[in-house]
């Protein structure tokens, strides 16, 4: 059988691969040229895509949230696997901040969006709160300090737990959850003020003055849906960030500290900082403008191809490739995590001139799809247990709005890095497009040559096909992807085929 007969299968895998190069890389381009001029990249309101990006984020994380807390799976974790147990209840702490802020700008001005972010993420809000309080998801910190987890120090789960029921309340006005975010904020607050230097573990013999920054501004946050004040308790907590704790050369938080002596150990980290300084500026206003400028001085670090923060102060010569489960990829000295944390920090602080070049690097390594989906964040992501972390973490940062304004002169310098990214996905959107038109090329000049077990190659083609169409739209993209790869080797003929054309051909015509 010639290949006329298969003609039309060559011109549906020349389409289906052109059709997956506008989804996977020319989209993405366009989609990131479009965002990279947001007016809300430069000023004091929230971009506007983080709304479209939000609402797809909800549709995934209000399935998710609701089978992660059905299937228990969280009770059985090991305390070693630290993503597996932190980043679930973290990441839906984020996603609900993240919503707590669309919320808030919607209501100052609905003309943003069509609808409500409460309203369309209604069903992802009431499944977060579920998991943020489900007993399963605290079990690697209960493995840690027993049944009274809720009660002893247990600080980072607790902050987490805090936070999760105040923007849950604050989005919604239920108070169904109010008397465990009542007995939290004043049993957490209360430990805090009594402690020797203001400082609780996070995990026996582990303290990080970076979270307990955040725990402070969580109790402060409570207040309004609480109708309590704890403003007399956060003056004096300020303490926990003096003296000892403080990283000698750069004069900001250390990065672990020893609780019972307020001595802190190793330098101050991007990672932690960053994060850190997003909360800081509405408990010691003067204070958390120090030492953005310390961070700034130290950690900044710009030239023509990148901008960032990095993970160690530039006057330390390690980790400058390397990474851990808290920092991500460490990159020629910048910080995966200091990094996107800092879009945050930096817009938290008016500081757009850092914001805006942090922002465009995010959203070129962001690699959005059609289907709302970040790809360069979920592939960070943990994909097993929390696969929506990297996508709720970013959004979380790039809504932030100033709590200090008109702090730096706007910039908007653009890093090459930015346009690297965007460079990348034109490239590989041109390649498949011109093998296919190649191929279909090469078909056309090879008609009179016969395809080898024809029926067997459209059997297959058409089962890879459909299988990968039904896949990728319906299912898992990754397999429906392979599937639609594997459709675009058939039919085929040739090296590849010759063993069959010998045999079936040239053998009898001998």
């Amino acid at each position: 059988m010639t290949d006329k007969k298969f003609t039309w299968l060559i011109y549906v895998n020349t389409a289906l691969l052109i059709a997956l190069s506008f989804y996977f890389f020319f989209y993405p381009a366009g989609a990131i040229l479009y965002e990279m001029n947001d007016p809300g990249l430069v000023g004091g309101s929230v971009p506007h895509f983080t709304f479209g990006w939000h609402r797809s984020l909800s549709e995934d994380y209000a399935v998710w949230a609701r089978e992660r807390v059905e299937s228990g799976k969280a009770a059985g974790l090991s305390i070693n696997n630290i993503s597996g147990t932190e980043w679930p209840v973290f990441g839906t702490v984020f996603y609900l901040w993240t919503t707590e802020s669309l919320q808030q700008a919607w209501e100052d001005d609905p003309t943003l969006y069509p609808t409500a972010p409460k309203e369309y993420a209604r069903d992802a809000i009431e499944a977060s709160i579920e998991l943020v309080i489900d007993p399963n998801h605290a079990g690697w910190v209960r493995k840690h300090w027993g049944d009274d987890y809720l009660t002893r120090e247990n600080l980072f789960y607790r902050m987490l737990l805090i936070s999760g029921l105040t923007s849950y309340q604050k989005i919604t006005g239920n108070d169904q959850h109010e008397t465990m975010l009542r007995d939290q904020v004043e049993s957490l607050s209360r430990e805090l003020d009594g402690s020797p230097y203001g400082l609780l573990d996070d995990y026996p013999g582990q303290c990080y003055p970076v979270d307990i920054l955040p725990a402070i501004a969580a109790i402060q946050r409570a207040d309004a849906v609480l109708g309590t004040a704890h403003s007399q308790f956060v003056q004096r907590a300020v303490r926990a960030f003096q003296g000892d704790v403080l990283d000698k050369n750069t004069g900001l938080p250390s990065y672990i500290a020893d609780s019972r002596t307020g001595q802190g150990f190793g330098p101050a980290r991007g990672a932690g900082i960053s994060f850190m300084l997003i909360n800081a500026p509405e408990l010691w206003l003067d204070t958390s403008q120090k030492w953005y400028n310390n961070y700034d001085n130290y950690f900044w670090q710009q030239t023509w191809v990148t901008a960032g923060f990095r993970e160690f102060s530039r006057d330390l010569d390690y980790g400058t490739w390397s990474g851990d489960v808290d920092s991500g990829p460490i990159l020629a000295g910048y910080g995966t995590a200091a990094s996107a944390f800092g879009v945050g920090a930096a817009r938290t602080f008016g500081r757009f001139d850092q914001a805006y070049p942090l922002s465009v690097e995010a959203l070129s390594a962001s690699w959005p799809l059609p289907n709302g989906t970040r790809l360069g964040p979920r592939m960070l992501s943990n994909l097993s247990d929390a696969p929506y972390i990297g996508e709720a973490s970013l959004l979380f940062a790039l809504t932030r709005r100033p709590m200090i304004v008109g702090n730096s002169p706007v910039a908007k310098f653009v890093p090459a890095s930015a346009y690297f990214g965007i460079l990348f996905y034109l490239i590989c959107g041109i390649i498949p497009d011109v093998y296919a038109l190649r191929s279909l090329k090469r078909w056309k000049k090879s008609a009179d040559k016969p395809v080898p077990l024809p029926k067997l190659q459209l059997v297959l083609w058409s089962l890879f096909f459909l299988a990968g169409l039904i896949l990728f739209t319906f299912s898992s993209q990754t397999i429906g992807l392979l599937f639609l790869l594997l459709a675009q080797t058939l039919p085929t003929k040739g090296r590849y085929g010759s063993w069959l054309i010998d045999y079936e051909y040239l053998k009898p015509a001998g």
